[in-house]
């Protein structure tokens, strides 16, 4: 039998959970609005349980790899626009994921018919690297290849 800490307050916590859990339903809800909203065909493609692409790393994928937020200088760049890197995203989801060397992490690789950014080196990208976790979850994006 476990020893029940004297300084936890079982009611106060289930209300934080239940909280909490509300809370995650409304944030959910509201991403899949918000996904709803942009004008692209298969949008749910975002949402799907084995590439699911989040609003956090859709944030993290705009603050270090799109060329108009003047943060992360030396990362790879994104030089298109926002639909269209949303756009290769989702076509991502039709190839088949490889594991990445050194991590528990995979990648996809989408090549474009044209340059679509410069990588970390600053040379011209005409391909996009997805990193996704085991389950298909989306960590980021960004032009260009992954190298250690």
């Amino acid at each position: 039998m476990t020893t029940i800490d004297p300084h936890f307050y079982e009611p106060q916590w289930l209300k934080l959970l239940f909280l909490l859990a509300d809370t995650q339903t409304w944030m959910d809800d509201m991403v899949k609005e918000a996904f709803l909203q942009l004008p692209l065909p298969d949008k749910k493609k975002f949402l799907r349980k084995n590439y699911y692409l989040s609003t956090t790393a859709l944030a993290h994928i705009m603050e270090r790899h799109y060329y108009k937020i003047n943060r992360h200088p030396h990362a790879g760049k994104f030089h298109i626009p926002v639909i269209e890197i949303l756009h290769y995203i989702r076509e991502g989801s039709a190839i088949s994921a490889t594991p990445l060397a050194g991590s528990l992490n995979f990648q996809r690789i989408v090549q474009t018919a044209g340059i679509i950014g410069y990588d970390k080196n600053g040379h011209p990208a005409n391909n996009i690297t997805i990193l996704t976790d085991a389950g298909g979850k989306i960590i980021t994006a960004f032009p260009g290849l992954y190298d250690i």
